[in-house]
């Protein structure tokens, strides 16, 4: 054929194997119910194996002092001050950097991206690899000075360090198995997550104690035995979700050859979470900050106020074990592009986790001494105790509600302003409180009134913060 019939033969539009695009890959049936599936159900039946979860780390943190107190005073005492940054490296873990694990795999998902998807997977593992040397190294390093500016002396101190050497060197058990199972959440699957930690907390309260007394064989290890208690059944949970996100079973795939790192793909986890990790350490601060004001009023205050403030501790969970589920299906969603949807996915979520703690935090303010009796019957600290909670507990609602648009935003991607908002809290809080206290001499009751207006004032900017939320721009 001449060059010139070439020139006037009707072209085809059909296109060639080698120009055709590839076919997509059908979307999963989990990501499609996170795309269309009814957001109150989806939202309940996705939050609902977290419960379990929550409940297995509080029973590990109870009877964990149960052992321990069975050694005497000085080794509760001792693990005392290292536990701490024990579950400062779980939270880190878990609502920090994992929060920016799952985020940006659903988001992948939503936008059809399961390659991108698998890879973040590769990247979790590498930042959770690293995270755990980080924390690993300087805890290891820090702890000696940090347990005896603690006030940590004698036994106390050994006891401490005894625990903290083996639970600080296995650190990258904590940050394996919530940063893997943040990937899986990702995927919206919240029940083998949830199943792996609660099988890897039963195993840690049944083989804790053997190591901490000794039987038969196995020599008594004291509190080491239940940091090496904590690292092997965590360790073996990580096993668990490896093999899983190995096989092809798994949404996405961890995959250790033909994927390489991309500076980017760490970028889309990183910020997310490590505004994660400042909201963290905000939030662990300001209980101590405020706790070090109450100290200022008398002994019996600082207590009143510590006991009534624990109850956040529970507050707190509950909104994560929501949080999982929102960051989840906002994510999927906003990676779909479904920005309307992504958003009401959002305020859903807020009102669910608002209404939980309004509930808690109204039946503690009408009936405090169910609660403040649980840990002392000193008079005047349940009175005091029973002041602070019929102040802060109406306000409870509007924490939960500025905890769920956080996760909310985690998702979008930009967390930046809700964390933000946090950090106001904590300033609005304390400096209100310092003027209360010194400046119009409103004792007490003026500084519990400063962390109720900290409470709303958080709600408000999180609620501001979720409208500055800009819709991505498209490459």
């Amino acid at each position: 054929m001449s060059d010139q019939s070439l020139a006037t033969f009707p072209p085809s539009f059909a296109p060639t194997a080698a120009t055709r695009p590839a076919a997509p890959r059908p979307v999963a049936a989990r990501t499609k119910l996170l795309l269309e599936g009814p957001v109150l159900s989806t939202l309940l039946r996705l939050a609902a194996p977290n419960v379990l979860n929550l409940l297995a780390i509080a029973g590990m943190i109870t009877f964990d002092g149960l052992f321990l107190g069975r050694l005497g005073a000085d080794a509760l005492a001792g693990v005392s001050l290292a536990f701490p940054f024990v579950m400062l490296m779980q939270h880190t873990a878990a609502s920090g950097m994992g929060g920016g694990v799952s985020s940006a795999i659903a988001r992948a998902l939503g936008a059809g991206k399961r390659d991108v998807a698998d890879a973040l997977v590769l990247h979790s593992f590498v930042l959770a690899l690293g995270l755990a040397a980080a924390f690993s190294a300087a805890l290891l390093l820090g702890a000696p000075f940090i347990f005896r500016a603690m006030g940590g002396q004698g036994d106390v101190l050994a006891f401490a360090l005894d625990y903290a050497t083996v639970a600080f060197s296995g650190a990258v058990s904590i940050f394996m198995l919530n940063l893997l199972g943040s990937a899986v959440r990702g995927t919206g699957n919240m029940g083998l997550p949830a199943a792996v930690i609660v099988g890897s907390v039963i195993a840690h309260v049944v083989v804790s104690p053997v190591l901490i007394f000794g039987w038969g064989p196995v020599p008594a290890l004291g509190p080491a035995g239940a940091g090496w208690g904590l690292m092997a059944s965590f360790g073996a949970g990580s096993l668990v979700l490896l093999a899983y996100l190995r096989s092809t079973r798994s949404l996405v795939r961890l995959a250790f050859r033909g994927v390489s790192l991309r500076g980017r793909l760490f970028a889309d986890i990183l910020k997310v979470g490590v505004p994660g990790l400042i909201n963290v350490m905000i939030t662990n601060l300001s209980v101590v900050l405020l706790t070090g004001i109450a100290g200022h009023l008398g002994r019996e205050v600082a207590i009143g106020y510590a006991m009534g403030a624990r109850l956040e501790y529970i507050l707190i969970p509950l909104a994560f074990g929501f949080g999982t589920a929102i960051v989840a299906m906002v994510g999927t969603n906003w990676g779909a592009k479904q920005y309307r949807r992504a958003r009401a996915i959002g305020w859903t979520g807020a009102a669910i986790v608002a209404a939980a703690c309004a509930a808690i935090g109204g039946a503690v303010a009408l009936f405090p001494a169910l609660w403040m009796g649980l840990f002392s019957d000193d008079p005047e600290i349940v009175r005091l105790g029973t002041w602070y909670l019929r102040i802060v507990g109406p306000i409870y609602g509007l924490y939960g509600l500025g905890m769920a648009l956080y996760f909310a935003t985690q998702g979008f991607g930009s967390a930046l302003w809700t964390v933000a908002a946090n950090a106001v809290r904590l300033l609005a809080s304390a400096g209100c409180a310092l003027v209360a206290i010194y400046g119009l001499d409103l004792g007490s009751i003026g500084f519990f009134v400063a962390i109720a207006g900290g409470f709303a004032t958080y709600a408000a900017l999180t609620a501001l913060a979720m409208g500055r939320v800009t819709l991505p721009v498209t490459p």
